[in-house]
C-alpha cells in the first residue's frame, strides 16, 4: 500500500510479490494505510492487550492433524 501511495507501478509490485496476475494486486490501489492503522488501534473494550496464547489443548489438536 505504501508503494502504491509513493507511485510505484502496480505491475512492479505484482512482480515483487510474485503475483502472476496483476488484477490480484489492484486491491492495493484502493487500500488506505491510515484506515488500517485506525482499525488496528481499535480493540474491544474488554480485550486484554498483548499476544494471544492458545491453550495447550488447541495446540495438541492442531499438531494431531
Amino acid at each position: 500500500m505504501l508503494l502504491r501511495s509513493k507511485g510505484v507501478d502496480i505491475a512492479t509490485i505484482a512482480l515483487w510479490l510474485g503475483i502472476r496476475v496483476t488484477q490480484t494486486t489492484h486491491i492495493y490501489e484502493h487500500a488506505d494505510p491510515a484506515l488500517k492503522e485506525q482499525a488496528i488501534a481499535r480493540r474491544p473494550p474488554r480485550a486484554k492487550p498483548g499476544r494471544y496464547r492458545p491453550p495447550d489443548t488447541l495446540l495438541a489438536f492442531l499438531e494431531s492433524l
